[in-house]
């Protein structure tokens, strides 16, 4: 079996590849990953893995990515405070790209499986007494939830028309993620819980009550693996699925914190406000009904503790030395 996947040199390209080659030692049915993306990751020192390095407007490059495909997964994307401050480039990658590779996907004539990951974002704030559900119209109030919507109706269409097997999940905020702060509005939500955690400062810019919802790396990339192998009949033409999450606060987030690293922790956050993220992460809906993908095999985490208690498990050491790195090269 031949996977593309888009973005793969980021985070979650990183781990996904790394999970579906632990599947592959068990199952032996995954031949190729091709990890395409604008700068090459690092070694897995693995013959079944191999980078694309190009950009992802480029038709010749795309062509070349899906001719032996049989499943691709497009993670690839300009996150959500770059899209609103940069339209044209939003635009370019959330959208142009996307319909090149669906474009060439119907011109290899395979019909591979492709599973797009959209967000949170492509809703307007939600009332607390009427949750989202599967049947919620989309209300994007950024340039980024406009973005993933309209790569959602295309996803459903090129599926309706039998040029690829496509699936969206819609991913909530993906919280702990390791590295480093990124241009994501919703950045703050894995900062305020890493950098203390690390021994670092970090800023909240958001009120306490601002509601999230959130989805740990594990379960984000539990979900991916899941997708490629899902049997999608009983979602009909409706190819979109609203991963299972945690609606949490975040004082809640940061009351977690407290007691899982200590008061010392809490105390390395710093509230400073920013109106333009508060603003966009104030547009997201914060209250879910995952029935359909729970039903699906889909699985959220319970509480914030336990999101906590997997990055320290996952991904803590690894930032830590990423930490010392970083201090050493000042």
């Amino acid at each position: 079996m031949n996977i593309v996947i888009t973005g793969g040199s980021g985070f979650l390209g990183q781990k996904l590849a790394h999970a579906l080659l632990a599947q592959d030692g068990s199952t032996k049915g995954r031949s190729h990953l091709l990890l395409a993306d604008r700068v090459a990751g690092p070694d897995f020192g693995d013959a079944r893995v191999h980078y694309a390095v190009g950009d992802a407007c480029d038709r010749t490059f795309v062509a070349r990515l899906v001719a032996e495909a049989d499943v691709i997964y497009h993670l690839a994307a300009v996150v959500s405070s770059e899209a609103e401050a940069n339209f044209d480039l939003g635009m370019r990658v959330n959208i142009d790209a996307a319909r090149l590779l669906l474009d060439e996907c119907r011109a290899a004539g395979r019909c591979p499986r492709v599973i797009f990951t959209s967000s949170v974002a492509v809703f307007g704030p939600s009332d607390p007494t009427a949750p989202i559900n599967d049947e919620s119209a989309v209300d994007p109030r950024s340039s980024y939830g406009m973005e993933k919507a309209v790569v959602e109706l295309l996803v459903a269409e090129y599926s309706r028309r039998g040029f690829i097997k496509g699936l969206t999940l819609r991913l909530p905020t993906i919280s702990v993620r390791p590295g480093l702060p990124n241009r994501a509005a919703s950045s703050f939500a894995s900062s305020i819980i890493r950098e203390p955690m690390s021994g670092q400062a970090a800023i909240c810019p958001v009120p306490h009550d601002t509601a999230l919802w959130l989805l740990s790396p594990r379960r984000a990339i539990a979900a991916l693996v899941h997708a490629s192998a899902l049997d999608t009949s009983s979602l009909g033409a409706r190819r979109i699925v609203n991963l299972p999450g945690l609606s949490v606060t975040v004082g809640e987030i940061l009351d977690a914190l407290e007691i899982i690293g200590g008061q010392t922790a809490r105390q390395m956050v710093s509230e400073v406000p920013d109106a333009a993220i508060e603003k966009i992460v104030a547009s997201w809906p914060a209250a879910w009904d995952d029935a359909t993908a729970r039903a699906l095999g889909f699985e959220g985490d319970t509480t914030i503790a336990q999101i906590i208690d997997a990055f320290v498990s996952d991904d803590l050491p690894s930032q830590r030395i990423l930490r010392r790195e970083l201090a050493g090269s000042d």
